[in-house]
């Protein structure tokens, strides 16, 4: 079906026909709208879910372990320093191997005070053991929530996903959107270390020396699997909708000499930007990264390239560009823009491409 939304109403229409049997949902701006939305289908009768309103997004999170961990599909969403609330939970839903699946809507973190988007509340999870993905359209936030149920589900996998999505300039913003019937996309969940409330038992959850790294090295191998599985998920979604994703977006690399790197709306930006270079005769292409973890491999020989970091890691740099430095050997010209909304466009983005300058770091908008 066709019809108009917002990002945060497609990820919810997406939740509604992935069937969880609990949600749990405290409002933070700007993703309260997912949560309100649960609340109507759930009250409608469109969605028989337990919907749990709890006192805080530390809670939200440890609700969604306990019902998850009973085998059962759960989701929440959150955003900003409702995530940082949720820091300790998220360590444990990963650990503990439960598929939950969480939205994230992208939002910088105080002080000073803002509502806007930045990437780095979920940058600041990047190494807790969930699964990445970040969308640019309304689209892509509609068939990304509903592939990270049957991804986080799947025995291979049994990892938590976040779907991440740019506060208002994609959570709020309205755009066309096609709903599918998934049909038997998404199978049922069958989770192998499931308790049983109607068999209860004692568990010890103390591990020493002798295994814990054991336990760390099965989340990392889980981790590598997942590239297939995210893979085999997206090619069975084309096939049956007809909408093709990677865990990549390239766009006019194919001879490219210099490639731009970015994530969420600004890598959807920066598409118009390479018409506006390509028409310059400057050949340049666009790469966006939509899986943050699993980390993917890019092709980025003989290439020059230039990192839009939303993010900030102080003392180390943009996070994307110093993580493609290290996994790639390649010396990016580091851009920081776009940080508590800051206004990227594409003429800003081909401006970036003109005066790059490899190795370098420049913050836009502030004056050396």
């Amino acid at each position: 079906m066709l019809t108009i939304a917002t990002g945060n109403k497609a990820v919810a229409a997406a939740v509604r026909q992935a069937n969880p049997a609990v949600i749990a949902a405290y409002p933070i701006t700007p993703q309260t709208e997912i949560v309100e939305q649960m609340a109507e289908y759930v009250t409608a009768g469109e969605l028989k879910s337990r919907y749990i309103p709890v006192e805080s997004e530390h809670s939200a999170m440890a609700a969604c372990i306990g019902a998850s961990i009973t085998g059962v599909r759960t989701f929440t969403a959150t955003s900003s320093h409702g995530l940082l609330y949720m820091h300790e939970m998220i360590n444990w839903a990963a650990g503990a191997r439960l598929p939950i699946v969480m939205a994230n809507v992208n939002r910088a973190l105080g002080p000073g005070w803002n509502v806007w988007a930045e990437h780095t509340d979920a940058f600041q999870e990047r190494d807790t053991g969930w699964l990445q993905v970040f969308v640019s359209t309304v689209q892509e936030a509609y068939d990304a929530t509903l592939m990270a149920f049957r991804i986080a589900e799947h025995n291979d996998v049994l990892l938590p996903v976040m779907v991440n999505l740019d506060g208002f300039t994609l959570s709020h913003i309205m755009q066309s959107l096609e709903t599918v019937n998934p049909g038997d996309f998404i199978p049922p969940l069958h989770l192998p270390h499931a308790i049983d409330p109607a068999h209860p038992a004692g568990y010890g959850t103390l591990t020493g020396p002798d295994d814990y790294f054991k336990f760390r090295w099965d989340i990392e191998r889980s981790m590598r699997d997942s590239v297939k599985v995210i893979r085999e998920t997206e090619q069975d979604f084309a096939d049956r909708f007809g909408r093709s994703y990677g865990m990549t977006e390239e766009y006019r690399c194919e001879d490219a000499d210099v490639v731009v790197i970015a994530m969420g709306t600004l890598g959807k930006e920066a598409e118009v930007a390479i018409d506006l270079l390509r028409k310059e005769g400057i050949r340049a292409g666009s790469m966006r990264i939509r899986w943050l973890r699993p980390f993917p491999t890019l092709d980025l020989a003989g290439r020059d390239v230039v990192v839009i970091d939303r993010d900030y890691s102080f003392g180390f740099g943009g996070i994307l560009a110093q993580s493609l430095k290290a996994k790639h050997r390649c010396e990016p010209y580091s851009v920081i823009a776009g940080l508590g909304g800051q206004e990227v466009t594409y003429d800003d983005i081909a401006g970036f491409i003109r005066d790059r300058k490899p190795g370098e770091e420049y913050w836009f908008g502030v004056k050396a």
